[in-house]
């Protein structure tokens, strides 16, 4: 089941743990069954602390195995194999069971430990999603913290029934006591806010009490990241808020032109920011999201949707950008009930029907070569007159037999039964014909939209809400500098936004020097 080289990476992680780990089968006659009994005695096999054993468990999946204890202390278990994104999960949830340290941050730690009641979770995730894994990892570690806490890992295209029945097309969806907890990437710290609705109350009075900060940098991807470590290293005083850390980042399957690295992806090059800010004496402050911006005579404030605020002599915005949305009747009613902004998380959900593509850049594309290779049918539109991908990616999509592109047509409507979506409505730009497409999926890659409607009236912004900036990275705000993906700066690409941001950053702190710089006396000027 593994190859060579996987099983002598996993001896090498196995060989940190320090006691030892039940692999508990519950299996059936299917092929996925045989992988998956192969699988485990491959672990096993790489470490005398890791035992396999089969058991006939009432009421769990089958195929299905559960990483124990020999006390019983731990309920985590895996439906389905744990490979593609998933396997790190799988390695990280033997290590922590098999008593390896986590590297969350130690409050969270105890957090989840001192967590009241009981909590059954299960996951549906994808082999393909980049964002499941950090929904996996979480609650596997909370199901390893704390007796009182369940957790279930389900391959949702090993399990298509039940995906059908709970009417999923989307991943990761997740699950508390069997009714719905949430859609999409979370991490420890977001679902542990969710449970522990004090933590949020908690978070706003640490952050009141904080001093003000020399450089504030809004938003932790690239940009941001980048800006934090440029200021921190000049030795002043460096605090980042961020609704999420690595941004859009994490949403980012492959990354093949970082120059120096071949090949990353997103959720990894985005762990890598973190550590790398977290190494300087950064305040990283997740999961807060910028309400507004108000300058006084002494520096700026930032206050905070939470209801706290903070101060800082200078501040480095890196909001980013998020997917643009159609914005046509339907699409919000339908999100995550058909309509997907990932194909590459939710496409697995859709194999064998029709779906939709939104947009013909690269992004759309890309979607749709990807997701030929899974769907029935793909139908791309395009509102624009041609396609705008790279004539490369347009040979392989016209090479494809199971795809229809349609140019000059105009999305005008989402429909759908109540529960999901059946279909949509387009128009001919041209004719003004309008039709109906029947389908089970639609996919929007339209390009993106920055994060700055906070800031409306606060600043100068472009027509298209970028914020403007000149070569220095300045604002129309004295002692405010931007960098990335908001910014009217062109080209939105991760090496540009880090070398925006440390840009920003510099610039902040010739900002600061000159206007604390003493005045000069003028009996001295004149001599």
């Amino acid at each position: 089941m593994l190859d060579a080289t996987l099983k002598t990476q996993l001896k090498g992680y196995l060989e940190r743990v320090t006691q030892p780990i039940q692999l508990i089968a519950t299996l059936d006659d299917s092929a996925a069954a045989q992988e998956m009994r192969q699988l485990l005695t491959d672990i096993a096999e790489q470490s005398a602390q890791v035992s396999v054993s089969e058991r006939d468990e009432p009421g769990v999946p089958r195929p299905s195995f559960a990483i124990a204890r020999p006390d019983g202390s731990v309920h985590l278990r895996f439906a389905g194999l744990p490979l593609g994104h998933e396997f790190t999960s799988l390695v990280l949830a033997l290590l922590q069971v098999g008593g390896h340290p986590s590297r969350e941050a130690p409050e969270l730690l105890e957090q989840v430990r001192a967590l009241p009641g009981r909590y059954r979770f299960t996951t549906y995730f994808s082999q393909s999603c980049q964002s499941c894994p950090d929904v996996v990892q979480a609650l596997n570690l909370m199901a390893t913290l704390n007796p009182r806490i369940e957790h279930v890992a389900i391959d949702g295209a090993a399990f298509q029934a039940e995906v059908e029945r709970l009417g999923i097309m989307a991943v990761p969806a997740i699950y508390l006591d069997g009714e719905p907890f949430g859609n999409g990437r979370m991490g420890l710290a977001e679902i542990l806010a969710k449970l522990d609705t004090g933590s949020t109350t908690r978070a706003a009075e640490a952050i009141k009490a904080k001093e003000p900060f020399d450089v504030l940098v809004v938003g932790g991807g690239p940009a941001g990241a980048a800006a934090a470590i440029y200021a921190a290293r000049k030795g002043i005083r460096t605090g980042v808020v961020a609704e999420r850390f690595g941004g859009q980042v994490l949403d980012t399957l492959a990354i093949e032109n970082f120059i120096s690295v071949p090949h990353t992806e997103g959720p990894r090059l985005a762990a890598a920011l973190e550590q790398h800010v977290r190494e300087y004496e950064v305040d990283v402050m997740n999961l807060q999201r910028a309400k507004s911006l108000v300058a006084g005579s002494d520096g700026f404030e930032l206050q905070l949707e939470g209801g706290a605020a903070l101060k800082a002599r200078s501040v480095v915005l890196a909001t980013g950008a998020r997917w643009r949305q159609m914005n046509v009747p339907g699409e919000n009613d339908y999100r995550n009930k058909g309509v997907a902004y990932c194909p590459h998380c939710d496409g697995p959900l859709f194999k064998g029907k029709r779906v939709a593509v939104i947009g013909g850049g690269n992004s759309g594309v890309e979607a749709a070569i990807d997701l030929a290779g899974i769907v029935a049918h793909v139908t791309l539109l395009e509102f624009d007159a041609k396609l705008r991908a790279d004539e490369v990616l347009q040979r392989k999509l016209r090479s494809l037999p199971n795809v229809r592109v349609i140019v000059s047509a105009q999305t005008t409507e989402v429909l759908g039964d109540g529960q999901r979506v059946t279909g949509l409505s387009y128009k001919e730009r041209a004719s003004g014909d309008s039709h109906r497409v029947e389908l089970e999926g639609i996919f929007v890659q339209i390009g993106l939209l920055p994060n700055t409607e906070w800031l409306k009236g606060t600043l100068a912004l472009s027509g298209r809400g970028e914020i403007e900036t000149d070569a220095r990275g300045e604002t129309s705000l004295p002692g405010v500098f931007a960098a990335g993906d908001c910014t009217t700066v062109p080209y939105k690409q991760i090496v540009i936004a880090m070398g925006e941001g440390s840009k920003a950053a510099l610039s902040a702190f010739d900002h600061l020097i000159r206007s604390s710089a003493p005045a000069q006396d003028p009996a001295r000027q004149v001599a």
